[in-house]
């Protein structure tokens, strides 16, 4: 089957978060199922940069037009890899910029024509360069795909077959734009309605992709339950609900050639479950690399690496981070984001320097050190589409204390100390009395190290890479295949 991925952010070329992580190990697998598959990127300043030596255009130039002008986007060749043919959509004066979506802690301004024009220029490109059977589109910055397709190219025979599949990896970002969107990127009046793209007297790219696509898909089986209900739906709950037939959960995978702890090149030294030696001198040099210096062995190592944002639940680490500091363990925190959630870290380390460390940015190499040096990882997030630290966590012996949403739920399994089951630790309700109560519990386990060792084993046995997802995936394009026949 023909497939073309589309999306806003891919390994190796470009990234903000866990979306390309995704989008950069879903389509190799795929391709090892036979299919025959093509991704399509903005040619952001990181992706140039990624590309070394002279650029090939598969397509010179596509004319975009808007309201009262054109735009002109060329089509990078990028090559295969991995089996996958990798197209980037060059339009300099969009993409050509420090970041991906905006200066830190904002948007760009003119993010609806950025991804306006991606939208249209993927279709464009499409036709030229070969029209799958399926798009298959991640997050609002692609959901106007799928509107383009039923609207402005609704009698283009060229498409008249190519059937679409959204991803909605996070519900609670879904490009909102004043209502002179839909004049500006050329699309009929008639679906700026409450039934189609208008959502509270805005244009919502993501609530176009979910009304117009033939099925959509979420990151793990308990946010596909979740984004349902007015807590997660973020005002599109009733929207979900109304395609719930055509919705599934699939759980994302994770890409075990980089997060595997037998031959991470980031760790001074490798470990497997069978011989865990190695990570007590993964946690002797992540306490170095945080300047922590010697921490006694029977004295737990923490880990948080997170984005910085509300979703997170950093508000409820603010409110126990007092009485954790004041327990006897030792706290490493790696991340960036929210000026407000930075400086709550910065001050914590300032009140408790002997056991609490930040680093106040991203560092591949530091969080792979945290995943395989700490004792337990921390993820309190007020919701979870999917996670994958948890994942990463778990195969590295790192235990997960996490709360009960979204994939967090579904990867994490509570310890029982009766039976020697269970991974982890789980709260329900969003607290901070919860969430410290866990923690406890997992302080209290790992004072007895014979069974700490069997839920670091437990949690080592579990496989979440990406085979049965991509099965999972070629099912629905199956599906949605028959559906447009």
């Amino acid at each position: 089957m023909q497939i073309v991925i589309a999306a806003s952010e891919c390994v190796p070329f470009a990234k903000t978060g866990g979306l390309a992580d995704v989008v950069g190990t879903l389509p190799p697998e795929l391709a090892k199922l036979g299919h025959e598959v093509t991704v399509y990127l903005p040619f952001y300043l990181q992706a140039r940069q990624r590309l070394q030596g002279e650029l090939n255009y598969a397509i010179r130039s596509l004319t975009i037009p808007f309201r009262y002008y054109n735009r002109f986007a060329g089509i990078v060749d990028g090559g295969k890899r991995g089996g996958v043919q990798y197209y980037f959509v060059d339009c300099p004066e969009l993409y050509d910029r420090p970041e991906l979506y905006g200066p830190r802690g904002g948007e760009y301004g003119d993010n609806a024509e950025r991804f306006g024009l991606f939208c249209r220029a993927v279709v464009e490109a499409a036709k030229q360069l070969g029209v799958p059977q399926v798009f298959h589109l991640h997050d609002w910055q692609t959901a106007l795909i799928p509107v383009y397709l039923r609207t402005v190219y609704a009698a283009d025979p060229a498409l008249l077959g190519a059937g679409t599949v959204l991803t909605i990896h996070n519900a609670g970002y879904q490009g909102w734009f004043p209502p002179a969107t839909t004049e500006q990127l050329l699309f009929p009046w008639e679906i700026f309605t409450m039934d189609r793209l208008e959502q509270y007297d805005r244009f919502d790219f993501l609530k176009g992709g979910v009304v117009y696509s033939d099925m959509l898909t979420t990151v793990s089986r308990k946010y596909a339950e979740e984004i349902q209900t007015a807590e997660f739906g973020n005002g599109l709950e009733d929207v979900f609900r109304r395609r719930a037939a055509d919705l599934r959960g699939i759980l994302n995978g994770v890409d075990y050639s980089r997060w595997n702890p037998e031959t991470d090149r980031h760790l001074a030294a490798h470990f497997n479950a069978g011989d865990l030696a190695g990570k007590r001198e993964c946690r002797k040099d992540l306490l170095h690399a945080f300047g922590l210096g010697a921490v006694e062995e029977n004295v737990p190592v923490i880990a948080i690496v997170s984005r910085f944002a509300a979703q997170k639940g950093i508000d409820l680490m603010a409110q126990v981070a007092d009485a954790l500091a004041s327990r006897d363990v030792a706290v490493v925190v790696l991340g960036s984001g929210d000026p407000y959630y930075e400086n709550f870290f910065r001050s914590w380390v300032f009140r408790h320097p002997g056991n609490v460390a930040a680093r106040l940015s991203y560092d591949e190499a530091l969080a792979h050190k945290a995943e395989a040096g700490a004792d337990m990882f921390l993820m309190p997030s007020r919701y979870e589409p999917c996670g994958l630290n948890q994942i990463y966590s778990l195969r590295y012996g790192t235990v997960p204390v996490v709360r009960a949403t979204g994939g967090l739920d579904d990867t994490v399994e509570e310890w029982n100390a009766e039976t020697s089951t269970g991974t982890g630790f789980k709260f329900l309700n969003y607290s901070s009395e919860d969430l410290l109560a866990a923690v406890d519990r997992g302080l209290e386990a790992f004072r007895n190290q014979d069974g700490w060792v069997r839920l670091m084993r437990n949690g080592m046995a579990q496989h979440y890479g990406w085979e049965k997802p991509a099965r999972q995936y070629a099912e629905v394009y199956e599906e949605v295949a028959q559906k447009r026949a």
